[in-house]
């Protein structure tokens, strides 16, 4: 400790240290080696793209290549893939937003005894892989998987349903997994929630849809934002879920990434993809966060 001091260093600077130096090595690094690869030229070699730093007749040369995201301009596929993976993105987090809403709701206005067993209920899909359960989705979605068997045996249909590689099973498969990471922050919102506030706007007569909109809500918007941000942010990114329940034409940016990366091996390009895509990130997220303060 002394040792310390004599740094000038105390225990709150040591516990900012530790995320510091985790985000320094697995966000950092990774970010300017994604970062360099996006300025270098694609290459039939290992790695397969072409050094930016060179050495040349005692000359150290630095060769930029802004044409990987000038190419994300001219072709249409990035564009639009951009534009279809916000709009999936959105939609689905405000899905989780209408669904997550009054579960955690309902949750933080339960009797203590039975909050954290509906706590764990919600918590329970983690235990087991992410892979399976969009796997599962699929025997639920599928032409005679068990929704439209029993919607056949109802006899409110004939024949089955198309949901299997549409946007419909992209959006089901997505809402379901971010579900949790909507609920959980609205939860933690709703919980202390000041019920004499609540006591408050009855005794002035407003009637509980009033109060909703007057007081739960506009107090809830921390845990909204915070939800929201968890949802909107992987899920623009998603992969695994557009690859299994969607089809062919849904456009996703993951689903690209990934084809340049391991199809087209085109490193150069795919991290281009990779840091526009960043950008985009910070935006909303920037406009989130001022939101968040706002409020």
């Amino acid at each position: 400790m002394n040792w310390f001091a004599k740094l000038g260093l105390n225990g709150r600077w040591l516990v900012i240290a530790i995320p510091s130096l985790w985000l320094l090595i697995f966000f950092l690094a990774p970010f300017l080696v994604v970062l360099k690869i996006a300025f270098s030229e694609a290459a039939i070699a290992r790695p397969p793209y072409t050094p930016l730093i060179t050495w040349e007749e005692g000359r150290l040369l630095l060769t930029l290549n802004f044409g990987n995201f000038q190419y994300l301009w001219e072709d249409s596929l990035y564009l639009l893939s951009y534009l279809s993976s916000i709009k999936i993105a959105f939609f689905s987090t405000v899905f989780a937003l209408l669904i997550g809403y009054p579960m955690a709701y309902y949750i933080a206005r339960s009797d203590e005894k039975i909050r954290n067993i509906l706590l764990m209920l919600v918590i329970l899909p983690f235990w087991t892989s992410f892979l399976l359960r969009v796997y599962a989705w699929i025997g639920f979605l599928k032409g005679n998987g068990l929704i439209n068997n029993f919607l056949i045996w109802l006899g409110i249909i004939d024949t089955p349903i198309i949901m299997m590689q549409t946007d419909f099973a992209v959006y089901v498969g997505i809402v379901y997994t971010y579900l949790p990471f909507m609920i959980l922050p609205l939860y933690a919102n709703l919980v202390k929630l000041d019920e004499a506030l609540l006591e408050a706007s009855a005794d002035l007569g407003a009637k509980p849809m009033t109060t909703f909109f007057t007081v739960t809500l506009p107090l809830s918007m921390p845990g909204i934002i915070a939800g929201s941000m968890l949802v909107f942010i992987p899920a623009i990114g998603e992969y695994v879920i557009p690859a299994l329940l969607g089809g062919p034409d849904t456009l996703m940016i993951g689903k690209v990434l990934w084809s340049e990366f391991f199809s087209n091996r085109d490193w150069p390009v795919a991290s281009a993809v990779a840091m526009a895509m960043l950008i985009l990130l910070v935006v909303p997220v920037m406009l989130l966060r001022k939101a968040e303060v706002r409020t």
